[in-house]
């Protein structure tokens, strides 16, 4: 019955959240007490659990999940995005265009969520496959998997740190992101070839052409529409320099020192603090804000990056909930057993994510419930050190792109904003997601077998 319990909560999640379409939020509480109904958790324990679960999580990431998200709302809103775009299509040239369209997804959609993202790059995009008598198709496959890859591997984006969290890694995000983005490179490449296939193929629902303007964000249309535009190395500034820090205190927390010791060496570690570290991309994207009232839209985008992160935040925490409730069972040591025998191993967080993702659409979800349910069975599947749980954020968000269809809002931000039928979408974008993630898995798989 232990694992019949545990299906039926996984069923539970699925057909709640896929088919009566309720908010994560209330369904991973619900799958807390469910799992502690099953398993016969003392009654006098279940709030305690829940809360702390709650709360422990959010104590030391919440934070930096709110930063992030309003350094990206911050970089929409003042252009800087675009400008972020431009300049990664002056580096790299106009040679090899869908590979300069994937690279472009991929770094905007560090801060930016790729939802957004390819909302803001939408005029770019198009203005590119014209100019460079490129199919529109080709390069709508190649932005959305490029912003698709790091959405789902690198860190600030919330899932991948919140993934990080429930598995103890807060304190080691430098690393997180430093794998996050070797991975990030091969799920590009693998979005980029795809996307190659369609190079000819135009879209087939011209009717959505006329729709687009009423569903165009009023500051997210073209460059024109931004009144100020920042220098690109503003615009690159609060990502970069959070990134650059926390790598660096990862670097200096290695065992072996291999930074040394002394008073410059622990600044270096408190400015990488990801909370820290986050905090000072805060204030920089200050700076990209312009014009009258700057003390004013300052608080306003606090305002709305607030609410942008309140659902993260709040499905970040029930996660965290759920999955200090399955601490307490026996399900962490059976299926440990079990899927050791089996010889899963990394694979099992993938086909545990990729099936949530698949089921109910949401990449966050899928990152957030598969950590939440997979902390407890790590030591038992010789995946609980430091690079072992690294490698398991990466398999999980390899999951949680497999596959973007109907159920997802990016699916439908992307054909529609790229007039494709839903039918075109599936065969381009869908089939794209699919081959992102089954060939990260085999990558990360490798990995394991390398450094593990």
């Amino acid at each position: 019955m232990t694992v019949i319990w545990l299906l039926l909560t996984i069923i539970f999640i699925i057909f709640t959240t896929a088919k009566l379409k309720w908010h994560p939020f209330l369904v991973l509480i619900l799958s807390a007490f469910l799992v502690a109904l099953f398993y016969q958790v003392p009654i006098a324990d279940v709030a305690k659990i829940i809360s702390d679960g709650f709360g422990g999580i959010l104590g030391y990431i919440g934070l930096v999940i709110v930063f992030g998200t309003i350094i990206g709302l911050i970089l929409e809103k003042t252009g800087a995005a675009i400008v972020m775009a431009e300049s990664v299509i002056k580096l790299i040239g106009k040679r090899f265009p869908t590979l300069t369209m994937s690279i472009v997804g991929a770094v905007v959609s560090i801060p930016v969520f790729c939802d957004s993202g390819f909302v803001i790059l939408n005029s770019l995009k198009e203005s590119l496959a014209k100019s460079m008598k490129v199919s529109s198709v080709a390069m709508s496959v190649a932005l959305a998997t490029g912003l698709y890859a790091t959405h789902t591997f690198v860190p600030p984006t919330p899932g991948p740190i919140a993934a990080a969290g429930n598995l103890g890694l807060e304190n080691n995000l430098g690393l997180v992101i430093m794998v996050g983005v070797v991975v990030t490179f091969v799920a590009v490449m693998a979005g980029w070839w795809w996307s190659n296939r369609f190079l000819n193929v135009e879209p087939d629902n011209t009717n959505t052409v006329d729709a687009l303007d009423s569903i165009l964000p009023e500051n997210q249309k073209t460059r024109a529409d931004y009144p100020y535009m920042p220098s690109a190395l503003m615009a690159f500034l609060p990502i970069i320099v959070p990134i650059i820090l926390i790598c660096l205190s990862s670097v200096a927390n290695i065992p072996s020192k291999p930074l040394g010791d002394g008073t410059l060496i622990d600044i270096i570690i408190f400015l990488g603090n990801p909370l820290t570290a986050l905090l000072i991309g805060l204030f920089l994207s200050f700076l990209l804000i312009k014009g009258d009232n700057k003390t004013q839209r300052v608080s306003t985008s606090i305002s709305e990056g607030l609410v942008v992160a309140a659902p993260i935040l709040l499905i970040t925490g029930a996660g965290g909930a759920f999955g200090a409730m399955l601490k307490v069972t026996p399900i962490g040591d059976y299926l440990g057993t079990t899927l050791s025998g089996l010889g899963l191993g990394i694979f099992m967080p993938f086909v545990v994510s990729a099936a949530l993702k698949t089921a109910q659409g949401s990449t966050t979800v899928a990152l957030v419930t598969t950590s939440a349910m997979v902390a407890p069975l790590l030591s038992q599947i010789g995946l609980d050190s430091e690079l072992g749980r690294v490698f398991v954020v990466m398999a999980i968000g390899a999951g949680a792109m497999t596959i973007s269809h109907a159920n997802d809002s990016f699916f439908w931000i992307v054909s529609q904003f790229s007039r494709m039928s839903v039918s075109q979408a599936y065969k381009t974008h869908s089939v794209a997601t699919g081959i992102q993630g089954v060939t990260s898995i085999i990558f990360i798989w490798l990995l394991t077998l390398v450094f593990l």
